[in-house]
This record gives C-alpha cells, structure tokens and sequence, in this order.
C-alpha cells in the first residue's frame, strides 16, 4: 500500500473518494487489528497514511518524529514515511476548524462540552480552545480521567451553548444512535457531530429541528484529506480543491427523496431522472408489493393501513442508509415523523406537487379511489408536504420539464 487509511473497522469510510477527487495517487483502506497494530508500522510498508478509530493516539509510541502540534493535542491523523522514518501529524485540527466556519458555529466566550474521550476528543478541545472557549468539559459513559459522565453533563453544565460529539454514537449502521438530547440544554447555539456517514446525524437533526445551528462531520473529513493529501505530496495544494471535493461528494452521497400525492408522478419522474444522473432508483411501494407478493389494495384489504404503513415504516429505514440514490415514496409515506428524520439523514427532499385535477389515473390507491377521496387526501396532507419538503417542483404536464427541474435540484 502507498497511501490509504489504517484503523479497526472501514466500511463506512469515504476517504477513497475523497483522495481520488484531490490528488492522483492510489488510496486503499487497510483494517488493521489492534494486535497487528506494532507489525503494520514495523514494516513500514507505505508512503503515507492516514489513521483512524481507534488509533489516533497508539500510533504515537511507534513513530519517530511528531508535529508540534500533534504532540501538543496528542492524537495523530496523518502519517508520512521519509526515507524509512515515521511522521505523525495531526490534519483533524484544520479539519474541525474549518467546520466550525461552515456551520457558521463560534466557540469563543462559550461552555463547550465535547463527547468522548478519543483522539478526536483532543482535536476538538484544541480547536476549541484556539476559538477562545470559556470552558471546555469532555463527557464519557465512565467518567474516568476527569471526564464527566452523561448524567453530570446534564445535572451540572444545562448551559452548555455548544455541543460536540466525537462519539461514534449515530454513525453508519446504528444511525438511530443518539448520544445525548439537545433538549436537556436550553441555552444551546450550536451542535458539532464528527460523523459523516450518515450526512446527518439523529443528533445533528434534533439540532435543527429545535432552530440550533448543527452540522456533520463531511466538511471536516474532506479538509482533513486535502491537508493530508499536501503532506503525501510534499506541495501545498490550492484551498480551492478542498472546496471542490467538498461539494462533489456532497453531491454524490445525497440522496434524492420524492415525496407527494398518489398518481403525482413520483415514479415516472424519478426513474426517468436517476437514468440522466446514472443513479439508481428506488421505489417504497414497488419494494413493497415485491416482497409482499401482493398489490397495495389486496394487502390493505385484508391486514390494513397500520400493517402497511409498519412495513413501509422498514424499508423506509433500510433504504435511509443508502446514499446516491433517487428515492420515490408512497404517498403517506411523511405521515410517519420518524419517516421524514431518517429520509433526512442522507437525503434531500422533493416534494412533487399535482393537484388532484391533474393527476389522471386512480386505480390501484387504497385511500384515494375517486376523486372525492383524492381530494380530501390532497386537503389533509397538504401542509405536511410543504413542511417537510427542503424543494417543491410543480408538476407540469411536459414531463421533460419536470425532469429537468428535478435535475438541476440534484446539482446545486
């Protein structure tokens, strides 16, 4: 391996992808186990590497020289091998910095309380305290180590104004974790969360959806890489490629969520745009009816709607997962506010609004079989569309319009 990324358990990492969209070199990811941690370095088998959980601060020992500022926060992200000796450095704090800048979130003057005690805890307090913190408390399950647990977090720092986790609580599979509630800490003006994958954690959303300032970790991995990827290269590349990375991956992991009335054309227009996009597309109630081996009505008909909404609710949360894809849901598929939170975590959604006048066909629609019955759905669900809607295209009846429409959404 000439480059890549070393740590316990990869399959969620977008650091390929990344690298890829900086510089031109091979990355590979390397999962390495704790006893094979000494050997992987002894043989030295690299020219650079980046480092992960959990060995940000037991790769120190093994190395033979450290950055200033690595030594200083005591964790190392980055690892260059010149002629046969062994650099540490520490890009997380760049990393972190800028993400701060992006969310628009200001540490200094403020209680900061950082979750998790790892090295990209120590990555954070540093860059906290670069942006002029007032205090900074860490949080664990134990509290060993002077560090608070979750129970003293609440009862004694309430007015905590900014958040950071640096937990793998909420991360790519278990992406129902929440390590703790926004809703304990009232005086909150911004919430930090490390992880990635997925673009939006349970955390970052319940942020947001009580109006604090949140934001995920991408922006952070991406300027991680390019300050990495200048240390692989020996050169200072252009900030302009960190930006450009950042906006493509975003791009490229976001899902496209369609959401809207039976018949609105969710299916036709989706499938249609994830060919121009060369995405897949994925549709709830075609998964549905395939694993059911029965039409919508049929299975209405003989178990009901809370039966079909509990089985739409799961492949809701499968197809969640999943990043760059184009997704159609049924038309009560946002009646579910746990729904509309997981489409959210990696999608945007697109609400593709028809007036029941418009929409032509009705057959095969349980709870909208005329044109009365459409009509009331459209009244009654109406609102919640628009609400939980981050665009709304209006369907016409030039279906390339719509294509078009929804493409350009895709590539903002």
């Amino acid at each position: 391996m000439k480059y890549g990324l070393i740590g316990e358990t990869l399959g969620h990492s977008f650091s390929p992808e990344i690298h890829a969209l900086l510089a031109s070199y091979p990355y590979e990811l390397c999962e390495v186990s704790r006893n094979g941690l000494e050997d992987f370095f002894r043989r030295r088998d690299f020219c650079g590497i980046n480092v992960t959980i959990p060995y940000k601060e037991a790769v120190i020992p093994l190395l033979d020289e450290l950055d200033p500022a690595a030594a200083e926060i005591g964790a190392v992200n980055t690892v260059v091998n010149r002629g046969g000796r062994l650099c540490g450095y520490n890009t997380d704090l760049c990393g972190m910095t800028a993400l701060f800048t992006r969310a628009g979130i200001s540490p200094a003057g403020k209680k900061v309380l950082i979750l998790g005690t790892g090295g990209t805890s120590r990555t954070a307090a540093a860059a906290a305290r670069l942006a002029g913190a007032r205090e900074i408390h860490k949080v664990s399950r134990t509290g060993r180590d002077g560090a608070l647990t979750y129970g003293e977090a609440v009862s004694l720092h309430a007015d905590a104004a900014i958040l950071i986790n640096t937990t793998p609580c909420g991360m790519f599979p278990d992406a129902e974790g929440l390590p703790l509630d926004p809703a304990a800490f009232p005086q909150l003006c911004g919430v930090i969360d490390v992880i990635y994958n997925p673009l939006r954690t349970r955390l970052v959303l319940e942020a947001r959806a009580r109006g604090i300032p949140a934001a995920g970790g991408l922006s952070m991995l991406v300027t991680q890489a390019w300050a990495a990827a200048g240390l692989f290269l020996g050169e200072d590349l252009p900030q302009k490629k960190a930006e450009d990375a950042y906006r493509a991956l975003q791009k490229q992991k976001e899902n496209l969520v369609l959401t809207g009335m039976p018949g609105a054309g969710k299916s036709t227009i989706g499938r249609l745009t994830a060919r121009r996009l060369g995405r897949e597309f994925l549709d709830t109630d075609a998964i549905f009816v395939r694993r059911a081996g029965r039409s919508i009505p049929s299975f209405f008909e003989e178990y009901g709607e809370a039966a079909f909404r509990q089985a739409e609710k799961e492949i809701v949360r499968e197809l969640s997962l999943l990043s760059g894809k184009v997704i159609a849901t049924g038309g009560g598929a946002v009646l579910d506010p746990e729904n509309v939170r997981r489409l959210r975590q990696n999608g945007r959604i697109v609400l593709i609004d028809r007036k029941p006048s418009e929409i032509p066909s009705l057959s095969g629609r349980p709870l909208a079989q005329n044109r009365e019955m459409l009509e009331a759905r459209y009244r009654e669900r109406f609102a919640l569309y628009h609400e939980t809607a981050d665009e709304v295209i209006r369907a016409v009846p030039n279906l390339q319009k719509n294509i078009e429409r929804l493409t350009e959404i895709a590539n903002k």
